[in-house]
């Protein structure tokens, strides 16, 4: 009953005044974290689900164009969107544009990709730790939603800062922090350091989110149990997989593990997901993005390599739906 009890009471989440159903997040990942996407896993019950990172350049610049990486509709919210920039000026400009928008702000601090890091964003702020509290504190000042920061570990192995920039985030007034317990340098080799995610969760006093390297509800339960972080973010495990983060929210509140999702109900899930992104996008945008999603709801299945092939050689979404429901059909006799 205490165990119960205890599980229990990681549901108990508010980040700043922003109160979550559970502890289950869904990361922000440039183009795979769009809106059918987030549907999708908010049907299967995530808590929160961030945007796209949303660059603040574009955003002043461009912001009818940008502004279609929020579309969101009321079935996903609350939804964090996340910011990224190397200007607090800018940054904070930014925010007051989206605050409509949102119920959360993200600034990401933990991109390793060379395009934003060039750029002075995401990973690049982790080596000036001044920058990063005159951002912070930009944003603040500018918006009164809640407010998230994303990092990494640090730059390199000889440069690991993730407490010092964890407190500086904190003090200027963010609401949580998430913590990929990766470098900069590593990218998503090896594994990612849960120490640093408890380190950081005995440092801090705000909500503290663990990310990286979740690809089943035991690794999730492990992250927690080492760390005590107080909410999992699901990022790379959940391509094709929603029924992750609904196992997790089970087990999170004690209720028993269901059955592994048969091939129809895959199916079904894939059909419902191509159908949300012919209602969100143009149909060339809808196909290339739909490709690579019906490619992972089918990972780990037979035959899947073939299905691969068929997908990427789709001239229209027509022959998508004719491919997926073939597959599926053909494993589940």
């Amino acid at each position: 009953m205490i165990e119960c009890l205890k599980i229990m009471h990681t549901l108990n989440l508010k980040i700043g005044n922003l109160p979550l159903e559970n502890a289950v997040i869904l990361a922000p990942m440039a183009g795979v974290s769009d809106l059918p996407y987030r549907i999708i896993n908010k049907r299967f019950g995530a808590g929160l689900v961030y945007s796209e990172m949303v660059s603040a350049n574009g955003l002043i610049r461009n912001g009818k164009r940008t502004l279609e990486l929020v579309r969101s509709k009321a079935e996903e919210r609350p939804l964090a969107v996340q910011l990224f920039g190397d200007d607090p000026e800018v940054m904070a400009r930014a925010a007051e544009i989206i605050s409509e928008y949102a119920d959360l702000l993200d600034i990401n601090m933990g991109c390793p990709v060379k395009k934003v890091v060039r750029s002075g964003a995401g990973s690049a702020l982790l080596r000036e730790p001044a920058l990063i509290g005159r951002m912070v504190a930009a944003v603040r000042k500018a918006s009164p939603l809640p407010l998230s920061v994303k990092i990494r570990s640090g730059w390199d192995s000889s440069s690991i800062n993730y407490l010092e920039v964890g407190r500086i985030i904190e003090a200027e007034g963010a609401d949580a922090v998430t913590l990929h317990g990766r470098t900069r340098a590593q990218g998503f080799s090896g594994h990612s350091d849960w120490s640093h995610l408890a380190a950081l969760k005995q440092a801090l006093g705000v909500p503290v989110i663990g990310s990286g390297d979740i690809f089943s509800v035991e690794d999730a339960l492990a992250m927690k149990e080492q760390s005590g972080c107080d909410a999992l973010m699901i990022g790379r495990g959940g391509y094709g997989n929603p029924w992750l983060v609904r196992d997790l929210v089970d087990r999170l509140s004690g209720l028993p593990q269901r059955p592994e999702p048969t091939p129809q109900e895959i199916l079904q899930v894939a059909l419902d997901h191509l159908d949300l992104a012919i209602a969100s996008f143009a149909p060339a945008k809808a196909l290339a993005d739909m490709r690579k999603h019906l490619c992972w709801y089918s990972r780990g299945c037979s035959g899947a390599a073939s299905l691969r092939s068929s997908l990427n050689a789709a001239t229209d979404l027509e022959n998508l739906r004719a491919d997926i429901i073939h597959f599926f059909d053909d494993i589940s006799d």
